[in-house]
């Protein structure tokens, strides 16, 4: 099975994503560091979706993008040459019953943390300010950029409610504007470009990245038993 990636880097600094796994994705202090994660991600994403897992995998770069972002911190604003073509009403319906998916898995893993006030991670400061480091802050970061992405494809909508209930909410409200799948390229905040495949394709990273920094601290924390891997992390 071929793996197409794009690959978004600053200097060494890369973050690799699969263009036909959506939300998938590795970081590396080089390209061949994020390469050589890919595999695994992939299988640990199968796995959570419920597909079954190839023998072989093979990797094929098929976009570049050099960034001046901080891609050590998965800081990110590529736009996938596939993520500019229209969507078929099957095509959407599929990629966000993904996303849904994510929403809910996101949701069940932070509620099963017995004290989501406490860590064993230490402060660290990132572009966006200090990392989160308790459930309940990976949870609300996670949560809460719900409106930021639905709004930069110009759906107006609040973070209210769980991380499941307030992206259900974003996609009513997406999919009462005529047209939306013809997947219009936004030019939004920071000179960045979007569309919804991009939404789309961001909650899963988005969530991915926080569901596995949650996994991994609520292991270090409580015990590897007590919270569920609900993600399929290979970790």
């Amino acid at each position: 099975m071929k793996i197409r990636c794009v690959w978004e880097h600053n200097g060494n600094d890369s973050i690799l994503y699969a263009d036909n796994f959506i939300g998938a994705f590795t970081r590396g202090e080089t390209r061949d560091a994020a390469v050589l994660k890919m595999p695994a991600e992939i299988r640990s994403y199968l796995k959570w979706k419920g597909d079954p897992v190839p023998d072989s995998l093979e990797i094929e770069i098929v976009q570049e993008k050099e960034s001046e972002l901080t891609i050590s911190d998965a800081d990110s604003d590529v736009l996938f040459e596939e993520e500019k073509k229209p969507l078929s009403i099957s095509e959407y319906e599929e990629m966000k019953t993904l996303v849904m998916k994510s929403a809910q898995d996101f949701l069940t893993l932070y509620q099963a943390i017995p004290d989501k006030e406490k860590s064993c991670l230490p402060a660290r400061a990132t572009f966006y300010g200090q990392i989160p480091r308790t459930a309940f802050e990976m949870y609300e970061h996670t949560k809460n950029v719900n409106d930021y992405y639905f709004g930069e494809i110009g759906v107006s909508v609040d973070n209210e409610g769980n991380i499941a209930e307030c992206r259900k909410r974003g996609f009513a409200l997406l999919e009462s504007q005529p047209e939306f799948l013809k997947n219009t390229v936004f030019h939004g905040s920071y000179d960045e470009e979007w569309s919804l495949r991009k939404v789309l394709r961001r909650f899963i990273w988005h969530d991915r990245i926080h569901a596995k920094a949650m996994y991994r601290m609520a292991v270090k924390t409580f015990g590897a038993d007590v919270v569920p891997n609900v993600f399929c992390f290979d970790v």
